[in-house]
């Protein structure tokens, strides 16, 4: 890689060399990893060693590692100060952070950079933290320490999972605005001391600005920024878990940067010799990733030939390395020499197991299923083990993967255990086979087994994803016969079902049966059988909601006010909920504010929509939002000119306009001129589904407008995005044929030469859909000669002549009067369809009456 080979660069200025030919395994190392050396005696070390081969004995220490201390020493980056503010030309910098990387990674203060705001590194950042160093106190003192940090942190914020991912967002956001030293300053304010979490937070960020900046250089100082906060860690005492050096590590790993690597892995290990076996892992990841197969067979002959040492905990995690990869032959080598009944973590096995799948290995599944089945404390795993191994299988179909589980668990005599159903029950649901997912649910009844309560709920939000609404009757009375205990998640995943299905009764229904239960029905269900009603257009059931909520006692909140807004059909209306909401102290959201936008433009009231952006109550982080809503309006109601000058705004204030606003711009842009606006639009689109989508509005567009080289253009672009799926390019392909067939004059020429294109330039094969509306359009046209060259493309394509190709083509013959071939082809034709035979006695009164002075004309 262009950046891993700039920074070695600068370990050999530096005098440093290292030849990964003859670099010794962790494994080699762990007995040296284990001596209390300070780190640079340690590197000397790692360089005398000799290379490691298959016969070199590992030395392990039996005493445990002495605690490291060491004196606080200068940071050598400062990690607030911006890259732009740095003294001294780009190279000069640049040069300094290469060097700087191999300063961090050993450990060593002998390379520092200068402070260009005049404060020593050390002094700012114990001003930023404004906690004291520690890394001067004795082992005792930190561990005491540390228990006050947790009974502190404890009492002052206690974070769920879902708030360690909101403040995953805050930290980055921070870092992104402020810098990742100006951060550490925030987490201070939070009042509490800075952690593992903040860190942690901290070095993902910069490792992932480092993956995505196109700047190799900005990439280097970001992998600074993160060693310096791992040094960091390592100086206040804490313990150097895995959560902590495994994102670097895979960064080295990704980036082919095995030097760096290594010299890591010696920072990591120094001192902390019970991380060296899992460090193995990531040493084995390194080969793989590098493909180098010597190294490989290397490491898997050293560990599997010596057996006088208790080698375990590394063949476990090279083990569980392989199994990440293809390398069949090493992986059974290497379980030749593992007792895989004593691996450490359920989560270790079923990571074994799914390779077994994935590679085939059934005999070596059963062996060991067997030897877990016998075996004291792995028999109550059997089962989910059995769910790893099926779900592993390649190319299995939902419906083989449920047979191949149940049959395992027959083979090996053991019963399914209610975690491994739940387990094989999420993941028909993942894939969204409903269906199959109930049938395991009754077999779990059948076996005395009750599914938990996120499992029915992961049923309904399947169904819901599958547009299965009405399997919603059979899970509720599933949960009612079997006396299932349902939450307020389930109530509201059935309501919003039963609405679907406009079953409202059924909806009411089940809040009834809520408060039996001593349920509490909350607005957010109140506001999905209001939102039925909305679609309908069943105003007055709407409101009858609302008087609902009332009689219930339950407030309506910002969402149920955004609903009746929207809906409105005059000023007055409007006008009346806004102020309701403002009275009832609902918070007005920025969906309340769309309604708003979108209410006045369907009333035609577009002055009073523009002035809703303007309301200083609205977020300026949600402005551009805002803005955006206003113009997708605008452009829906007719009034493009007005929308593309909002637009034009967005884009001067340095802002992206929102995607369904830039698609309904495209949609709605009527001339041909504006085509090159069009692909404006579509660069402003960066998530992938919503540019397929633009650009698809766009192909026909183009279309539309007779524009084949756009098209053209278009067309492959697309097939790049989507990387040749035939499914995406087939729906496509048939919405531009549909559009030329329903044409008032098809332009067939356009259709033949699209088709030819798709052909010969994409390289893909014309579907029946396609070739039938085609056919259609050449009938619609009445030309007949192209309608021939369609009937020749269906067998071109390998494609067999159906009941629709046949009508399509005995109406061409109909409408250009050869009623000659007509009837020919209609012997060919299957008459015991109904439908068919229907159709034929239609073409027939519509096309022969007219038929004669069409055949005069002719002769």
């Amino acid at each position: 890689m262009p950046t891993s080979a700039k920074i070695l660069s600068s370990f050999f200025r530096s005098g440093r060399k290292i030849s990964a030919t003859t670099k010794p395994s962790l494994v080699t190392l762990s007995g040296a990893a284990t001596e209390d050396l300070p780190l640079k005696q340690f590197v000397s070390a790692l360089q005398a060693q000799p290379p490691t081969s298959s016969s070199s004995v590992p030395k392990y220490s039996d005493k445990p590692p002495k605690p490291r201390t060491s004196p606080a020493r200068k940071p050598a980056i400062e990690l607030s100060l911006p890259t732009s503010e740095r003294e001294g030309d780009s190279d000069n910098s640049t040069t300094k952070l290469k060097t700087e990387i191999y300063s961090i990674l050993r450990d060593d203060d002998s390379v520092t950079l200068p402070n260009s705001r005049g404060i020593e590194s050390q002094k700012l950042l114990e001003e930023v933290l404004d906690i004291p160093w520690i890394s001067t106190r004795s082992h005792n003192n930190v561990s005491t320490r540390r228990r006050e940090i947790w009974r502190e942190r404890k009492q002052k914020w206690v974070f769920c999972k879902g708030q360690n991912r909101r403040f995953n967002r805050i930290a980055k956001i921070c870092a992104n605005q402020l810098g990742t030293g100006a951060t550490i300053e925030i987490f201070g304010k939070f009042g509490r001391e800075t952690g593992v979490k903040e860190y942690n937070a901290l070095i993902g960020i910069c490792i992932e600005k480092a993956r995505t900046c196109d700047d190799e250089d900005v990439a280097i100082e970001e992998v600074c920024k993160a060693l310096q906060v791992f040094n960091f860690m390592k100086e206040k005492g804490f313990q150097l878990e895995e959560e902590i050096y495994g994102p670097l590590l895979i960064y080295f790993i990704d980036m082919g940067m095995i030097e760096e690597f290594h010299i890591f892995c010696e920072n990591i290990n120094n001192g902390n010799s019970s991380s060296v076996p899992r460090l193995g892992y990531y040493e084995m990841l390194l080969w793989i990733k590098a493909n180098d197969e010597e190294k490989i067979r290397e490491l898997c002959n050293h560990i599997a030939a010596d057996n006088e040492r208790d080698y375990f905990c590394f063949r476990e995690n090279y083990l569980l390395a392989l199994c990440e990869s293809d390398h069949k032959d090493y992986l059974l080598q290497l379980m030749e020499t593992v007792d895989i009944t004593k691996i450490s973590s359920l989560d270790h096995m079923a990571s074994i197991f799914k390779s077994f799948g994935r590679l085939l290995l059934e005999s070596y599944a059963e062996k060991h299923l067997l030897a877990f089945k016998t075996s004291d404390h792995g028999a109550k795993n059997v089962s989910n083990l059995i769910f790893s191994y099926s779900t592993g299988i390649p190319n299995l179909a939902v419906e083989d993967v449920v047979m191949k589980f149940k049959d395992m668990h027959a083979k090996l005599e053991i019963t399914p255990s209610s975690a491994s159903y739940e387990k094989l029950i999420l993941f028909c649901c993942d894939l969204h086979k409903v269906h199959v997912a109930l049938d395991i649910v009754a077999q779990m009844f059948e076996g005395g087994l009750t599914p938990s309560t996120n499992t029915v709920n992961s049923i309904l939000h399947a169904s819901e994803d599958s547009y299965e609404y009405n399997l919603v009757r059979q899970i509720y009375s599933m949960i009612c016969h079997h006396n299932l205990e349902p939450n307020s998640e389930t109530f509201k995943s059935m309501i919003s079902l039963s609405v679907k299905m406009k079953d409202f009764d059924g909806a009411y229904g089940m809040l009834d049966d809520m408060k039996e239960m001593n349920l509490m029905p909350t607005a957010n269900m109140y506001n999905s059988i209001m939102l039925g009603y909305f679609r309908k257009k069943d105003m007055q059931g709407a409101l009858m909601v609302l008087k609902q909520m009332e009689a219930a006692n339950v407030k309506p909140d910002s969402q149920t006010f955004s609903f009746l807004i929207l809906n409105c059909s005059s000023e007055e209306d409007i006008i009346k909920y806004y102020e309701e909401l403002k009275s009832s102290g609902v918070q007005v959201t920025k969906h309340v504010f769309m309604a708003l936008i979108n209410a006045y433009a369907t009333c035609g009231e577009f002055e009073k929509a523009k002035q809703v952006v303007l309301d200083q109550e609205i977020p300026v982080k949600s402005l551009s939002e805002m803005k955006s809503v206003l113009v997708s309006a605008l452009a829906s109601h007719g009034r493009v000119s007005e929308a593309l000058s909002i637009y034009e705004e967005i884009k001067q204030a340095g802002c992206c306009l929102d995607s369904r606003a830039a698609i309904s711009l495209i949609e709605h842009l009527n001339s041909e001129g504006e085509l090159s606006r069009m692909l404006q639009l579509l660069e402003e689109l960066h998530d992938l589904d919503h540019w397929v989508d633009g650009c698809c509005r766009l192909i026909l567009q183009s279309i539309r407008f007779k524009n084949l080289s756009y098209a053209m253009d278009l067309l492959k672009q697309l097939k790049d995005k989507v990387k040749n799926d035939e499914m995406i390019m087939e729906n496509h392909f048939t919405e531009v044929f549909c559009l030329i067939a329903d044409a008032d004059l098809p332009d067939v020429q356009i259709g033949l030469d699209l088709l030819q294109f798709i052909k010969h330039e994409l390289g893909l094969s014309p579907s029946r859909k396609c070739l039938d509306f085609l056919l259609g359009a050449c009938v619609n046209a009445r030309d007949l000669q192209s309608s021939h060259l369609i009937w020749k493309e269906y067998k071109k394509a390998g494609l067999p002549y159906n009941a629709l190709s046949y009508l399509w083509m005995y109406k061409a013959f109909l409408a250009s009067g050869n009623l000659k071939s007509a009837s020919k082809l209609l012997n060919k034709m299957p008459k015991d369809d109904p439908h068919v035979r229907s159709v034929v006695q239609a073409c027939k009164q519509v096309y022969i009456k007219s038929a004669p002075s069409r055949i005069k004309k002719s002769h």
